[in-house]
């Protein structure tokens, strides 16, 4: 018994049956309590704590007491009330090991007050022994509404997975489709190139010019890799340039052979040593056209290797979100999970919004559970997008304050109102249209963080700067579940 809790007089059934809780008791019931219950009183200060292990039941005879529990990192204050027989503490002992033992929320008391006390397991007994139809009725009461809530929760990730499938569809088939169009041109530019190349060696060309001309070749395919980022206005101006060249050699459709060799980086000063190398006009028409098939080609695989390039990063991506082949608990760096989250939502957050990542690069790895750590920030992303409307600023930061690793989710949006600001981390409350969110992505990101990472989640928030703040411990004392 703590210094604040002292023993009172013996307890006393009559008084008992003064309290609302116990009125309809008989003598017996009423002796049965007070044999096993006792009466304490307690000075003002905290009676328990959320998530300490309940080990009894209190029934408030007289004083004042507020009840209230941890909601987005702040203990928010459910009821503060002086009526005589409200009850909290072990309420759920009855349920048995079936649920865990702990304290639902917090208890304090305000002036020196007085409780019947029960111990939990004898209040679990007592519940079952004289009130067995109650007793089923809670139970399936608790545990329908714990089904409903896991319902619920999976339909929702199953609607999160079924969204990122289809954006990563949609990523994968633009790179994919483009690889397949640039394969089938490259086909059709090398078979091309090996004609003109036939017609240019039965030709009048020497074996010197010959090689010269390959050589030129090869400094084509060179300066294919160096090109320069031309703005469109310094393109065109480039690409008169080569056409009024081409003209004045009587090449045929020499505007459209241009802009490949401008996309190549290649000027009139280079073109005018093909033509010093090929003096026959009918051959130097043929020199330019292998030539633009070299360049093409060059092109058309550069474009393949962007888009297998992208594919692997997407899978890569798609791979680190969902943690395939690793350990569900272990050491990662967050960074890496922010980024692959990123790339999965790459199609819902859209091109109006701009993607800013702020990272420390002092922020060490951290032991965790990385897929559910994926979640959280899938759910704290998708919510700022749609807070922003598809258009604002999007900023992920991430450093380090002394042993804890901050995550900021930062959004543009028209902000969370203070009215609802302490509610938005429960079950099933949402702002969303019907139909548009279960009211449970916030609950879940809540718990990954702060009931399996013991860390914490919370939300500063005015219109224009809304910043979602997830603190995860560097060492946490926990070890990975079974």
């Amino acid at each position: 018994m703590s210094e604040q809790t002292q023993s009172g007089p013996a307890c006393d059934p009559e008084e008992l049956r003064t309290l609302f809780l116990f009125e309809q008791l008989t003598d017996s019931q009423l002796a049965e309590l007070c044999r096993d219950g006792r009466i304490e009183t307690i000075e003002p200060g905290p009676v328990y704590a959320e998530g300490d292990p309940a080990t009894c039941f209190y029934v408030l005879m007289d004083g004042a007491v507020v009840l209230s529990k941890l909601s987005g990192g702040e203990d928010l204050v459910v009821n503060r009330t002086s009526q005589r027989g409200v009850y909290a503490g072990a309420w759920q002992a009855y349920l048995g090991d079936r649920v865990p033992q702990t304290y639902q929320g917090s208890m304090r008391v305000t002036e020196r007050s007085r409780f019947f006390v029960l111990d939990a397991e004898c209040f679990a007994s007592i519940v079952r022994e004289w009130f067995p139809m109650a007793l089923h009725l809670l139970e399936g009461l608790f545990f329908g509404n714990q089904n409903t809530k896991q319902i619920v929760e999976q339909r929702e990730r199953l609607l999160a997975l079924g969204s990122l499938s289809a954006g990563l569809t949609h990523e994968l088939n633009n790179p994919a489709a483009a690889a397949v169009r640039a394969t089938s041109a490259l086909r059709n530019r090398v078979a091309h190139m090996r004609q003109k190349l036939a017609m240019i060696a039965g030709g009048t060309l020497d074996r010197g010019s010959m090689a010269h001309l390959v050589g030129l070749q090869n400094e084509a395919v060179e300066l294919v890799a160096k090109a320069p980022k031309l703005t469109a206005m310094e393109a065109s101006d480039r690409e008169d340039e080569l056409g009024e060249w081409f003209e004045d050699k009587g090449i045929g459709d020499g505007w459209d052979l241009a802009p490949t060799f401008v996309s190549a980086g290649l000027d009139v000063q280079w073109l005018d040593k093909v033509s010093a190398t090929v003096d026959d006009p009918t051959m130097l028409e043929g020199a330019i056209r292998w030539l633009n098939y070299t360049v093409e080609t060059e092109l058309l695989m550069n474009e393949i290797a962007d888009s297998t390039t992208r594919i692997s990063t997407l899978v890569g991506a798609a791979k680190q979100y969902s943690q395939m082949d690793r350990a569900p608990y272990r050491t990662v760096d967050v960074r890496e999970l922010l980024d692959s989250t990123l790339i999965m939502l790459g199609r819902k957050i859209g091109d109006d919004i701009r993607v800013v990542k702020d990272y420390d690069p002092a922020v060490p790895p951290i032991p965790a559970y990385a897929a559910e750590l994926n979640q959280v920030w899938t759910n704290l992303i998708d919510n700022a997008v749609q807070a922003m409307g598809a258009k604002g600023t999007l900023t992920v930061r991430t450093s380090l304050d002394e042993d804890q690793v901050q995550i900021e989710i930062c959004d543009t949006g028209s902000g969370v109102p203070q009215e609802i600001r302490s509610r938005i981390f429960e079950p099933f409350f949402t702002t969303k249209p019907v139909g548009e969110g279960t009211g449970l992505g916030l609950d879940i990101s809540w718990r990954i963080v702060v009931n399996k990472h013991q860390g914490d989640l919370r939300v500063v928030s005015e219109p224009g700067d809304t910043r979602f703040i997830v603190r995860l411990p560097v060492n946490p004392a926990i070890e990975e579940a079974s």
